[in-house]
This record gives structure tokens, C-alpha cells and sequence, in this order.
């Protein structure tokens, strides 16, 4: 007799996918990863597990690379105040136009991660922090600021700044909100006459706003260099 052949066809071998193996960690990745994370779910949400977590990688790993939290907060704030000069005023410029670009630059970084602002005043002596002050120092030099008005030139920049960053990112009326407590002010014998005039709840032009202020600072400023000539 003839042997019957088998039915059962031999099955290929399945081809295993290999994992996709993760770039080795280095404090730059651990410093994108702290970053990703805090601007996720802020300062408050920043751990060591939760960082390593982020990662895939093991606590203790992270401590071969960055000292503690508070290194890993320094880096990140670091990282994300690099400021780079637009290509377009790499040449002679208005010190007006250098300082509204070092400065809105500044504020726009902040508010892309909102958790700086409240970092900044504490991490003032990073090196990215340093060098955007010393950027804005030797531009108001420039211009003619006296040396003992400096000090107090830069620090109501740096009030400004912070203040209007802070304002813009925890304000938190809605439009109609506003359009009712402006309507209320409307109403006859009210006691701010004023404010009602101006319509100024309802303002929501931030940056343009921010823009003007940066301007009435940057008159003192000029009005000064002219009273001191």
C-alpha cells in the first residue's frame, strides 16, 4: 500500500519584530523627558519615579546622569531660555527693536511652558537665564543708559516680563464673564466710571497690550538718555 501523504502543511516560521530599542539615556534626554513632563502637568508632577517612568527607565539610573529634582528643574529651565538671535538682525539694529525682541521672546517662552515663570526667580543664575540678562545689559549700555540706572532699567524689564507672563497664564475669566461684569459697570450711579470708559475687562489683545507697555518703558528710557545728554 501506498503511505497516504500528510494534509498538514509545514507552517513558515513567524517572523518576530524586534523591539525598537530606546536611544541610550543622557542627561539631554532626561532633560527633553523633564520637560515634556512639566509642561504635561507641572511643576508639581515632576518626580524622579514619575521622570523615570516617562522614560522607561529605572530611578536610580537617572542619578548617574543629573544630581537630584532641583538639578533636573535647573536643566530644564536652562534648556527651554536658550535664546537665538533671529538671522534677520544679524547685522546693526535698533536697540529698541533688540530689546522688544529679547524681551517678547522671553515672555513667549514662558508661556509655552507656563512652569518656568514660577522657576525663573530662583534659577536666575543658569547659564541661559545669565545670558539673556547680560544680552539686555550690554544693549541699554549701548544705548546710552547710564551705568547707575542700569541695575533698575533691567529689573523693571524683568518686573514687567514676569508680571504680564503670570497674569496672562493664571487669568481665567471668560469672555462673557467679562462682558457681564463690564455690562454691570454700565449701569447708572455705578462707581468706577472710569475702568467702564476704557472697557478695560474686556480687553484681550495680550500681546498688543504687552507690546504697547514695552513701549512706554522703552520712552523713560529713551526720554532719560536725553535729559542726561
Amino acid at each position: 500500500m501506498t503511505a497516504k501523504r500528510s494534509s498538514t502543511r509545514k507552517k513558515r516560521p513567524e517572523t518576530v519584530q524586534e523591539p525598537r530599542a530606546e536611544p541610550p539615556l543622557s542627561r539631554e534626554r532626561i532633560v527633553t523627558a523633564a520637560v515634556e513632563l512639566l509642561d504635561a502637568e507641572g511643576v508639581g508632577g515632576l518626580t524622579m519615579r514619575r521622570l523615570a517612568d516617562h522614560i522607561g527607565a529605572g530611578v536610580m539610573s537617572l542619578y548617574w546622569h543629573v544630581d537630584n529634582k532641583e538639578d533636573v528643574l535647573a536643566l530644564a529651565l536652562d534648556c527651554v531660555l536658550d535664546y537665538r538671535r533671529p538671522p534677520d538682525m544679524a547685522g546693526p539694529s535698533d536697540w529698541r527693536d533688540e530689546v522688544l525682541h529679547l524681551l517678547e521672546d522671553w515672555r513667549a517662552v514662558m508661556l509655552r511652558h507656563p512652569w518656568s515663570a514660577s522657576l525663573l526667580p530662583r534659577q536666575v543664575l543658569g547659564r541661559n537665564a545669565l545670558a539673556r540678562l547680560e544680552r539686555l545689559s550690554m544693549t541699554l549700555s549701548k544705548a546710552g543708559v547710564a551705568e547707575a540706572d542700569l541695575n533698575a532699567a533691567i529689573w523693571s524689564f524683568w518686573n514687567y516680563v514676569m508680571g504680564a507672563t503670570i497674569t496672562r497664564s493664571s487669568f481665567d475669566l471668560s469672555a462673557k464673564d467679562r462682558a457681564d461684569a463690564q455690562q454691570r459697570l454700565a449701569q447708572p450711579g455705578g462707581q468706577h466710571p472710569a475702568i467702564e470708559r476704557s472697557g478695560l475687562l474686556q480687553e484681550d489683545d495680550w500681546d498688543g497690550v504687552f507690546r504697547k507697555g514695552l513701549g512706554f518703558l522703552l520712552d523713560g528710557l529713551s526720554l532719560q538718555g536725553q535729559t542726561t545728554a
